[in-house]
């Protein structure tokens, strides 16, 4: 089959499956698991940018080794800076390119080529995608553009989910006041229910 028709069909099924999730959890995880899957590569990493520390963190990863994921903290500044600002960024041969951050991790792991995407939302960097071979590669256009449509995808799929677990605090919240509110209107007073009081002239003649 054509790789292409591979990739478009790889999109639409990755594509799906991430719009039916409002789990931000789960949508990380079938984004990195696809594009590994569907490009028959090493690994994937999805990263979420933390704008107090200026790093990005892993968010999900599918195929790289514990050892590696851990190699350190992830600077936004310092790894394929490129990346974050001007957009997608190809690495063929990581043992001689000066825009890693950890080059002696990625060769132990044997990492031969990157690729790594921005997530852009609404004009902010939420994270980045990163696509890693065992074997040296020459990323097409197809490839780059099949990786940065899931990962604006995915983006917006995790914007949402964080918006819609955020909304569904609220309306419990909501839903807790309106209903102690409810109990508070239905509680009954210390006088309610006690019997009035009848003078004693009435009382004898309604028992005439």
């Amino acid at each position: 089959m054509n790789r292409k028709v591979i990739n478009y069909e790889s999109f639409v099924r990755i594509t799906k499956a991430i719009s039916h999730s409002r789990d931000p959890e789960e949508v990380v995880l079938m984004t990195v698991e696809g594009i590994k899957t569907a490009l028959n590569v090493k690994g994937c990493t999805l990263f979420l940018f933390n704008r107090k520390t200026h790093e990005l963190e892993i968010a999900a990863s599918f195929g790289l080794s514990k050892e590696y994921l851990s190699k350190g903290p992830i600077s936004a500044m310092a790894s394929i800076a490129q990346s974050l600002e001007d957009g997608p960024v190809a690495i063929s041969d990581v043992e001689d390119d000066p825009r890693l951050q950890y080059p002696e991790a990625a060769i132990k792991e044997g990492i031969k080529s990157i690729l790594a995407v921005p997530i852009i939302v609404g004009g902010r960097l939420l994270g980045a995608l990163r696509v890693y071979t065992a074997e040296p590669w020459e990323f097409t256009l197809d490839d780059v553009n099949f990786v940065q449509g899931l990962a604006q995808i995915a983006g917006m799929a995790i914007d949402m989910s964080r918006l819609y677990q955020g909304q569904k605090e609220a309306i419990e919240v909501l839903k807790q006041m309106r209903e102690a509110q409810t109990t508070a209107t239905k509680r009954r007073t210390p006088y309610e229910g006690v019997p009035v009081s009848v003078p004693a002239s009435e009382a004898s003649r309604k028992a005439s």
